[in-house]
């Protein structure tokens, strides 16, 4: 689960992860956050989800973070726009409008770098590591976003010993244990997935649940 595990999958286009569509959860959930039009929205771990250009489209600027740069690079060309790119610290930034995406390690991204982020939204980032890695992550986007921010987090939960991740399970009890001390939690929408998902079928799952949930950072 280091740098080169994420390279190797881009390259390979070992990508079951990416949606083709926007997220459904994002369509139903988001407007009900109420964020003012302009607001900035952090997305970790973006990979090149049309979510972004979404929430773009929906008046909202937007802040990914990805460590692959080709998924930046096939974003911004599925977009068909073509990004202006420039350094910013250990970061390579593209930029197109309202879009900007930061090319590197999510972990090196400081408080100074979100300060004007209102809105989070967390689809694939959370489910996409290991549980160590989970909690560094946790604690990183608590440390680095300012009190008041919201948004969405939409996880997975199966029985982890019936398939090695990435995805990884995330209960909604690790959820609550992880965050609750900085976080306000809401559940909006839990959802049984496992039959239109044949590829987790195939891979031997017996459940599988999607969490939909509302977070706002507490001061």
């Amino acid at each position: 689960m280091d740098e080169a595990f994420w390279q190797r999958r881009w390259a390979r286009n070992e990508i079951g992860f990416h949606l083709s569509e926007v997220n459904p959860y994002l369509l139903r959930h988001w407007p009900s956050l109420r964020l003012a039009r302009g607001s900035r929205v952090l997305v970790p771990l973006c990979g090149k989800s049309l979510d972004m250009a979404w929430l773009a489209e929906q008046g909202f600027a937007v802040l990914g973070v990805e460590l692959s740069e080709r998924a930046v690079e096939d974003f911004f060309a599925g977009q068909g726009v073509a990004a202006d790119v420039s350094r910013q610290g250990v970061f390579k930034v593209y930029r197109a409008g309202s879009l900007e995406i930061r090319c590197g390690d999510f972990f090196a991204l400081s408080r100074s770098d979100v300060a004007d982020c209102q809105g989070l939204y967390d689809r694939a980032a959370l489910i996409a590591l290991p549980a160590a890695m989970r909690q560094r992550y946790v604690g990183h986007l608590t440390s680095v976003l300012a009190p008041g921010c919201q948004g969405l987090l939409v996880s997975l939960n199966y029985e982890q010993e019936q398939m090695p991740g990435p995805p990884f399970s995330v209960s909604d009890a690790e959820v609550r244990q992880s965050l609750s001390a900085h976080w306000d939690i809401e559940l909006l929408e839990q959802a049984d997935v496992l039959e239109g998902n044949w590829k987790f079928l195939q891979r031997g799952l017996t459940r599988l649940e999607e969490n939909c949930y509302r977070l706002r950072r507490m001061e």
